[in-house]
């Protein structure tokens, strides 16, 4: 590749990625979303999330920003779940299972436990005829038009699409629950956003 080829190359991911955010607009059911919205707001249990791979990272980045407007959560390894870890689920718990396609191994193995433990579960992912969404008490479709590499392969928009999702709840929870700055700074004292918070 020479340099412009390289230049067309980034300009063309970060166009895919920016058309598949703003298309969410459009594709995401806002009743599902509300729905997830007050669920979670009325706090009556934890929040447990889990995926695999690039799942599993925007399951981690998911129960970071909802721990930071003090929604108790948690991200849930797949493959120690199935050796004990499960234990943390609560009855009233909600479980997020993160899953492009809905039939993830790793994740389906955990549906049946998941259910007797009487949790709530949300799944989230591109096909609600999946066994993931057919498990689901509520599911949360997310799906693109193409992933920006070659191969339309690498989850990238997708699992940007997923995150940006979560931003949008996490962010009109702050709202729903009354989240103030002032916990925020209780929640997050370090760094340059602490700072910020503590009037440092």
């Amino acid at each position: 590749m020479n340099k412009q080829e390289i230049k067309e190359s980034l300009l063309n991911t970060l166009s895919i990625e920016a058309a598949t955010i703003a298309k969410l607009r459009e594709t995401l059911d806002m009743e599902v979303l509300t729905t997830l919205v007050q669920k979670i707001g009325e706090k009556k249990g934890k929040v447990v999330v889990t995926g695999c791979g690039t799942s599993g990272a925007a399951a981690k980045k998911t129960v970071h920003s909802l721990s930071c407007v003090s929604v108790p959560a948690v991200y849930m390894n797949p493959a120690d779940a199935i050796h004990g870890s499960m234990g943390i689920i609560d009855e009233g718990d909600i479980v997020i299972l993160i899953s492009k396609g809905g039939n993830t191994k790793e994740l389906v193995n955990l549906l049946d436990s998941i259910k007797a433990q009487k949790a709530y579960i949300v799944g989230v992912g591109e096909n609600p005829a999946s066994i993931i969404g057919e498990y689901s008490d509520l599911f949360l479709k997310i799906a693109i038009d193409k992933e920006p590499d070659t191969f339309n392969m690498l989850a990238s928009a997708s699992t940007l699409a997923v995150m940006s999702t979560f931003d949008a709840v996490c962010i009109t929870l702050m709202t729903y629950t009354g989240f103030t700055k002032e916990q925020f700074g209780i929640n997050h004292p370090g760094g340059a956003v602490g700072d910020r918070l503590l009037g440092k």
